[in-house]
């Protein structure tokens, strides 16, 4: 049986969308991947990435955000 560990769990301020992230381990070992579940409404899209792939989205991510004006973030509601 594989091994499923939560790390975030995040809710989009504008689309509601609830954005979680877990470790996902298979039980005869290898490669732990990021499986990213993002639920809005009732439909799911799931899918798993491994550590490289992670890192150079992380870092997209990254520079996009700092290349935008500042601003306060929109209150979150708790998930």
């Amino acid at each position: 049986m594989s091994t499923i560990t939560p790390i975030e769990t995040l809710t989009s301020p504008l689309g509601r969308q609830v954005i979680e992230l877990q470790q996902f381990d298979h039980d005869g070992g290898g490669m732990s991947l990021l499986r990213t579940r993002i639920r809005e409404g009732s439909r799911f899209t799931v899918f798993e990435i491994d550590p490289h792939t992670a890192r150079v989205w992380g870092a997209a991510l990254l520079r996009w955000a700092d290349a935008q004006p500042e601003s306060n973030p929109p209150a979150q509601a708790p998930a």
